[in-house]
């Protein structure tokens, strides 16, 4: 057996917990894929750089507006795949190279599993190795949800781990899923030239956003997809490249598509590591429980990231690696890790992103709230920009005139809602956001600034 001051078990948020701070510490970091984990490999990185491209792409088809005359010639798919995933590979690789050459950590490769307290065996067969860490950190991660009737078909399916990595576009490429994961690559394919069917059990996509984000976007990827909404997949039929998609709405015909990719949803993999042989307890949804220091209920191991946080964000997973590095280190000075503003994005056409509450989620808690709604359209560079669909909503208490939540859909919307979430996190009022600082004029944080002052605050 290996003892170790502090095992580490995921390379993908896990790895940034150690730096130099942990140089007297023996380390060992353990995965069993690439370095770098989801972000990196098969998630928000190699898809924002493909986001990228359609975006191009969308722009140039979309010139004539402006009076430009430019034609697409089309998407070399091989060359933007190698330039994604050239990169993105390389740094992986040097990730896990950085790792190994330093002196006071051990990279262990393959699937850990505990058994026992702060023990575990990494690997399979006469080459699996036992190590036991004096404290343990587990940032395992999570992995593509695959519903029954996808599973059992025996048909192949792609998700998000495997779909950026094709050697060619789909012809049609049915997606099962109508959240971000399904709205952003559906935005990818599109642009690249396959035909796209969206198939959603609820009432519109992106139904966890604010109801008047995802109306606006149901009916914008209405216009562009084939949506198919309040439907459910029954059965997958067909042969590899030849799929039949037969939906539970007996008035819908099934869908026929070369290539299907799942996108419901993610599963932790906390029940890949035999969690329970350390008394790591669970949620009824598979994550792991921790308190707000990130602590386990198994003494002396922590978690982070996917496979415990109910916000399965990057950022997010960022900051509760911060946090459980301070508090190894500091275990008399402890920070906790607060999930009050987490800002969100989704990086389709158009971008959306959102903090804070929804109206819908005002309206349950009985919050007596205003709310108002300001158009790109409303303002110059909105003009500019020729947008006749992207806005700006605004949620705050009508007394106290603090912001409960604000939600943006429209051209640069992740980067429009930073002054937002800053707003909740320090407690600005809106009034103050508005008014106080001075608002360039005309650009596109004016959409912001005229929601703030279009609130109706005070006694109702």
């Amino acid at each position: 057996m290996r003892t170790h001051d502090l095992v580490i078990v995921g390379a993908g948020s896990g790895n940034a917990v150690v730096d130099e701070r942990f140089s007297h510490l023996r380390v060992a970091l353990i995965d069993e894929g690439p370095f770098g984990g989801t972000c990196l490999n098969r998630g928000c990185i190699p898809s924002k750089m493909l986001v990228h491209v359609a975006d191009l792409t969308d722009t140039v088809r979309d010139t004539g507006r402006f009076g430009v005359a430019a034609r697409l010639g089309g998407v070399n798919w091989p060359a933007v795949r190698e330039r994604v995933f050239g990169r993105l590979d390389q740094e992986a690789a040097e990730g896990e190279q950085g790792r190994r050459g330093a002196s006071n950590i051990d990279v262990l490769t393959g699937r850990a599993r505990f058994t026992g307290d702060r023990t575990l065996t990494v690997g399979d067969g006469p080459d699996a190795v036992t190590v036991r860490g004096e404290q343990v950190v587990v940032a395992v991660g999570s992995r593509p949800a695959v519903p029954p009737p996808v599973r059992d078909s025996g048909l192949p399916y792609e998700t998000s781990d495997t779909v950026m990595r094709l050697d060619h576009p789909p012809r049609h490429l049915a997606v099962l899923g109508g959240g971000y994961v399904a709205a952003e690559l559906a935005h990818v394919f599109h642009a690249a030239g396959s035909r796209i069917t969206i198939i959603e059990l609820e009432d519109t996509l992106l139904s966890a956003q604010d109801e008047t984000v995802a109306a606006a976007y149901t009916a914008i990827a209405s216009d562009r997809y084939d949506v198919r909404t309040g439907a459910a997949l029954t059965r997958v039929e067909g042969e590899p490249g030849r799929l039949r998609l037969t939906l539970d709405d007996d008035s819908t015909a099934p869908v026929e598509a070369d290539t299907l990719l799942v996108a419901v949803g993610r599963v932790p993999n906390s029940d890949r590591i035999d969690a329970d042989r350390a008394g790591i307890a669970l949620h009824e949804d598979g994550r792991i429980v921790v308190d707000a220091q990130q602590r386990t209920s198994a003494a002396g191991v922590f978690a982070l990231g996917d496979v415990c946080t109910p916000f399965p964000l990057k950022h997010v997973a960022n900051r509760e690696a911060q946090v459980v590095a301070h508090n190894l280190l500091h275990p008399d000075d402890p920070v906790r890790t607060s999930h009050e503003a987490v800002p969100a994005g989704v990086f389709t056409h158009p971008q959306i992103a959102q903090v804070g509450r929804t109206e819908q989620q005002c309206r349950e808690e009985g919050l007596d709230y205003a709310v108002a709604v300001r158009r790109f359209a409303d303002t110059a560079y909105g003009w500019a920009l020729e947008d006749t669909t992207g806005f700006c909503k605004v949620l705050a208490d009508r007394r106290t005139g603090r912001l409960l939540g604000a939600h943006i859909l429209g051209p640069q919307a992740t980067s429009l809602i930073q002054p937002l979430v800053i707003a909740i996190t320090l407690d600005i009022s809106a009034p103050t956001l508005a008014r106080s600082p001075l608002w360039i004029h005309p650009a596109p944080t004016e959409v912001v600034s005229n929601a703030l002052r279009d609130l109706a605050l005070g006694p109702a």
